[in-house]
């Protein structure tokens, strides 16, 4: 594995206990809810976002965790931590260009690793859904505590239920205020098909001045996770 540099983001105070009552509610789903997917209906609804200070929150109460960049089309992550190094990502793994070792970065926070998706191949469904990836999945799975995958979003491509069927549970990322709940159903159901247990939503993006949910900020009052 190799190392790399990335910048931790600063949450502010109401944020961050919004993550630890996030973590609490996902240790509660019990030891082997371990590998976990997260999508959206949409684009820029703060999933990569959720998924990443999640990871750390975990990472920083002793759990070992690896970020995987699964979102082959349109990533964000990279120049969300503004890491300082070349990287090889998920797509040079699954296309046989590299080894699974170097795709793994450990990172300047103890016990958080990531893998980052690479550049944008021709066939990502078709990466996704073969061989390699289910077999690098099994591979991980003794190694971590937490496996979180960040995925595209399902309302515009298929990519997500194709990797949930990997996963042992699946969290939708939810924009307060964004998408019709018939349109959050719809992607709901999508996901139920492909035979992961849906753990519960995160409702983002919440304005807390004209919601009320008071000292707990922007995530919602308990991160709005669970049934």
């Amino acid at each position: 594995m190799k190392k790399i540099e990335i910048t931790k983001p600063v949450l502010k105070y109401y944020s961050a206990e919004a993550f630890k009552t996030l973590r609490t509610n996902l240790q509660f789903c019990g030891a082997d809810k371990k590998v976990i997917v997260f999508t959206s209906c949409t684009e820029n609804e703060g999933k990569t976002q959720v998924v990443l200070n999640l990871g750390i929150s975990l990472a920083e109460i002793g759990k070992k965790v690896l970020m995987i960049d699964a979102d082959l089309r349109k990533s964000v992550l990279l120049g969300r931590v503004k890491a300082t190094a070349e990287i090889k990502g998920l797509t040079h793994f699954l296309s046989r260009q590299e080894s699974l070792n170097d795709v793994i970065y450990t990172t300047n926070i103890p016990y958080f690793n990531m893998i980052f998706a690479g550049p944008v191949p021709p066939n990502p469904a078709e990466l996704l859904s073969g061989n390699y990836f289910s077999q690098m999945i099994e591979t991980l799975r003794d190694s971590c505590d937490y496996i979180l995958i960040d995925s595209p979003p399902l309302g515009s491509v298929i990519d997500s239920a194709v990797i949930a069927k990997q996963c042992d549970g699946a969290v939708l990322v939810v924009e307060s205020g964004w998408n019709s709940w018939r349109f959050e159903q719809e992607i709901k159901d999508q996901l139920e098909k492909a035979g992961c247990p849906i753990l519960g939503a995160v409702l983002n993006k919440v304005d807390i001045k004209k919601n009320g949910y008071g000292k707990y900020g922007k995530y919602g009052k308990y991160g709005k996770y669970g049934a």
